[in-house]
């Protein structure tokens, strides 16, 4: 089975890389033109029957512990459009584009191959965006008009890619802090990023019951 595993950082997926194990490993680089680039090129020279993005992720949500580890059923980018009197307005909203045009499901980019009988882990929605800040207008704004429960920089664009190209994909993330807080004394990177190595192996190396 060929396999690509993607993260934007080396930092993400370090521990599995040590592992040396037999899958192809691609780092994009930080968010969404970096990812969609590479990715496509990635995937233009080979054929892989699975691409698994692994990264961390803030969570809108004091439902998902710190260090949690969710698979994304569906992402969206959720900064393109229009800002006008603080308020924003999606490129679908302003019929700007077709919100259910191919790749697209009501807006989102919606993932049908959630492997849950493998990956026993909580399913989330996202957020994808190109500037993380601690706007508390920002986070106000996403979390009310996407009801998403983590954000991220590449997400969407590894959906959107995939979809595209019918390639079977997995969105893993591990929570690393609330979305907003640029305290990282507040931060779980290091669980975060423990955890999902972890079950990124457990689910490429899964015990023989």
């Amino acid at each position: 089975m060929n396999l690509l595993i993607v993260a934007a950082t080396e930092l993400e997926i370090a521990p599995f890389i040590k592992l040396n194990l037999p899958v192809d490993v691609l780092i994009t680089g930080v968010g969404v033109p970096a990812t969609m680039y590479h990715l496509q090129k990635k995937i233009s020279t080979k054929k892989y029957q699975l691409v698994i993005q692994a990264g961390i992720a803030g969570s809108f949500t004091g439902k998902l512990a710190l260090g949690e580890v969710v698979i994304v059923e569906k992402d969206c980018f959720a900064d393109i459009g229009i800002t006008e009197k603080g308020l924003f307005t999606s490129i679908f909203d302003t019929n700007l584009a077709d919100k259910n045009l191919f790749p697209y499901q009501n807006g989102w980019l919606t993932n049908a191959i959630l492997l849950k009988d493998k990956l026993p882990v909580k399913m989330v929605s996202a957020v994808t965006i190109n500037m993380v800040s601690d706007s508390v207008t920002q986070k106000k704004m996403l979390k009310e008009k996407y009801n998403a429960q983590i954000e991220s920089m590449e997400g969407a664009a590894l959906h959107y890619v995939c979809l595209q190209q019918n390639v079977p994909f997995l969105q893993l993330r591990s929570i690393s802090n609330m979305v907003g807080e640029r305290d990282k004394s507040k931060w779980a990177m290091s669980d975060a990023i423990k955890n999902l190595n972890t079950t990124l192996v457990k689910f490429l190396m899964p015990k023989e019951k």
